[in-house]
C-alpha cells in the first residue's frame, strides 16, 4: 500500500475509532462509508476486519450480561451466519455496480432512519422468528457491503435492553458480523497480506477509540449523532452516484 494510501486509512480509523469512543458503535461503519474514496471497496472491508474484531469482542467482554446476551441474541447470531454463508448477493470484494449501490442505500437507510428516531416495535412473542429473520438480513448485507448496522441495530434497539445490556449486545453481534465478513473474503494471497494491513490499523483504531471517550462526557452526544448520521446520508448517497455514473 501506498504511503498515502496507508496515512488516509490510518486517518480514517483515527474518525471511526472516536465515533465508536463517543456513539459505542460506528466503527465499520465510519471505516467502510469512506475508505472506498481512495481504497478498492474490497480492500477497505479486509482492513476494517482486525480493528471492528478486537474492539467489539473487547466491548462484548466487558458486558456484565455475556452469558444473558449469548442466550437470548442465538437466533440472531444464527441468523447472521447463515444469511452470510448463503447470501444470493455479491460479494463486497467484488466492488460491482450492485454492491456499490448496496452499500450506498445500507448507509443513506440507517442514516435517515436514525435522524427521525423511526423503531422497530418490539417483537413480543415474535421474537423467536424475528432475531433469526434480521440475522439473516444482517449477514446478507453485511457480506455484500460491509456494513453491520442494517437491520442489526434498529432491531437491537427495539428489545429494551438497558444500556449495558445494549452495548454488549452490539458488541457481540459486531463480533459475529466482523467474523463472517472475513470468511466471506476467502483465502487469498491478497486477503492475508492486507490483514496484516488491517493489524497496523488497529493502532490508529484504539487512539481514536481513547480520544472518543475522552470527548464523550464534553459534547453533546444527540448533536454529535445528529452531524454522524447527517454525514452517512451524503456518503450513501454520493456512493450510489458514484456508482451508476461508473455503470
Amino acid at each position: 500500500m501506498p504511503a498515502s494510501e496507508f496515512l488516509f486509512a490510518a486517518l480514517v480509523f483515527v474518525l471511526a475509532g472516536m465515533v465508536k469512543g463517543i456513539t459505542g458503535m460506528g466503527l465499520p461503519t465510519v471505516a467502510i462509508a469512506l475508505l472506498p474514496v481512495v481504497l478498492p471497496t474490497g480492500l477497505a472491508a479486509s482492513l476494517l476486519v482486525v480493528p471492528s474484531l478486537l474492539t467489539n469482542i473487547w466491548q462484548f467482554v466487558r458486558s456484565p450480561r455475556c452469558t444473558v446476551l449469548l442466550k437470548r441474541l442465538g437466533g440472531l447470531l444464527a441468523g447472521v451466519v447463515l444469511g452470510g454463508l448463503l447470501s444470493p448477493l455479491p460479494s463486497v470484494s467484488s466492488a460491482s455496480t450492485q454492491t456499490l449501490v448496496l452499500l450506498g442505500a445500507a448507509l443513506t437507510l440507517y442514516g435517515a432512519v436514525g435522524l427521525i428516531g423511526w423503531r422497530f416495535p418490539h417483537p413480543g412473542r415474535h421474537e423467536w422468528w424475528a432475531s433469526p429473520l434480521a440475522g439473516v438480513a444482517t449477514g446478507a448485507l453485511t457480506v455484500a457491503t460491509g456494513v453491520f448496522v442494517v437491520p442489526s441495530v434498529p432491531y437491537l434497539q427495539s428489545l429494551d435492553l438497558d444500556k449495558e445490556g445494549l452495548v454488549g449486545a452490539l458488541g457481540l453481534t459486531f463480533t459475529v458480523c466482523t467474523l463472517v465478513l472475513w470468511l466471506s473474503l476467502g483465502v487469498s494471497t491478497t486477503v492475508v497480506a492486507s490483514a496484516w494491513w488491517s493489524l497496523l490499523m488497529l493502532g490508529p483504531a484504539l487512539l481514536g477509540v481513547w480520544v472518543g471517550g475522552a470527548l464523550r462526557g464534553r459534547l453533546s452526544e444527540q448533536m454529535f449523532k445528529r452531524c454522524f448520521l447527517g454525514t452517512l446520508i451524503l456518503l450513501g448517497g454520493y456512493t450510489v452516484v458514484r456508482a451508476l455514473g461508473g455503470a
